[in-house]
């Protein structure tokens, strides 16, 4: 990232716009936010949350089995438990709240500056994640949370969530970062494409299209 000089003028924050009137940009990037500091921190390399989620991944399930909070058999199964569970909150958080109905002017800047500003600029690598001091806040309420809910259990399935996390993080780069493979594994690329640049009210899932099937929100007609 190169430095500005000092007579060089300040960057205008981009203008929250409501979702029908953002148009997809292939070059460039946004600016959320005035302060300089929570600009830079809305920007990430998308190895450093990913790191995190796998790290946490595997000392919650160490952890677990070594302090005797579960065993083997019963960790592979919470850890699958909570690796589907994520496959489903990843389809509610994106279609209920990231699309969140842009009616109000505050809803208008929420909904951008979550998600819409990824529509708008879907190839800014640096805002495919949240940021690393985000990430470690999300793991740390995900723990606490899932101590509560699960018990025991809840290092085997915190264990499967956040590796499903990281998937999520590591897909969803490498669609938008990469052509699709001519393999089995372009249907991941076409079918996020559907929700780019088709119409944002289809294809919700990212890592798995399952809730897409379950729910009623797979697209039609794949258009290349």
């Amino acid at each position: 990232m190169s430095l500005e000089t000092a007579t060089s003028p300040t960057p205008t924050p981009t203008v929250a716009k409501a979702p029908e009137n953002v148009k997809p940009k292939h070059k460039g990037s946004a600016q959320l936010f005035k302060n300089p500091v929570l600009e830079r921190l809305s920007h990430t390399h998308i190895a450093l949350p990913t790191s995190i989620f796998i790290i946490t991944a595997g000392v919650s399930l160490y952890y677990g089995i070594t302090q005797g909070f579960t065993t083997g058999l019963a960790a592979f199964g919470q850890f699958l438990g909570g690796w589907f569970l994520f496959t489903f909150v990843e389809y509610a958080m994106h279609r209920y709240l990231y699309h969140i109905p842009a009616t109000t002017p505050g809803r208008i800047k929420f909904q951008y500056t979550m998600h819409g500003v990824h529509h708008e600029y879907p190839k800014d690598k640096t805002r495919l994640a949240m940021p690393p001091i985000v990430t470690v806040f999300v793991a740390s309420l995900l723990f606490f949370l899932f101590r509560f809910i699960f018990g025991s259990a809840a290092f085997g399935v915190l264990a499967g969530f956040v590796f499903g996390y990281a998937l999520y993080l590591f897909v969803h780069y490498a669609i938008h970062m990469y052509a699709p493979p001519k393999n089995f594994l372009k249907v991941w690329w076409t079918h996020h494409a559907q929700h780019h640049y088709r119409q944002d009210e289809i294809a919700f899932g990212v890592s798995s299209t399952l809730w897409d099937h379950i729910i009623g929100t797979m697209p039609s007609k794949a258009k290349k």
